[in-house]
């Protein structure tokens, strides 16, 4: 199952970018989705998670308040709108599908995962 992630670059520090993440219908669209970073020489981390219909969402503490996922099921695209970006920010960004209809922050509860798009943010 492949998953396309796309929709990163280099940007200065506050600025925005979305990501986007193309995934398979009959792999996506019943299960929860989520986000994921690896910054150089640090362990892959969670950022977002959503459940399969949208209606929940969670978060890593360090981008609540400017990072929001979402998704559109009728596209098989996921999103991650990512606003007043930091330096900290800057990693490669993984999306993922869930095992079940909800999923939360562990990797272990995503089954296919994406490429990655990396993102830079500049000082």
């Amino acid at each position: 199952v492949q998953l396309q992630a796309s929709g990163g670059g280099l940007v200065q520090a506050g600025g925005s970018l979305r990501l986007s993440c193309v995934a398979p219908r009959r792999t996506a669209s019943n299960n929860a989705m989520g986000w994921f970073r690896q910054a150089p020489g640090k362990e892959r981390e969670f950022v977002a998670s959503i459940s399969w219909n949208g209606g929940n969402t969670d978060y890593q503490d360090s981008v609540k308040g400017r990072f929001t996922i979402s998704r559109d099921n009728a596209k098989n695209t996921l999103y991650l709108d990512m606003t007043s970006l930091k330096p900290e920010d800057t990693a490669v960004y993984y999306c993922a599908v869930g095992l079940r209809p909800y999923a939360g922050p562990s990797s272990n509860a995503y089954r296919y995962w994406g490429q990655g798009t990396l993102v830079t943010v500049s000082s």
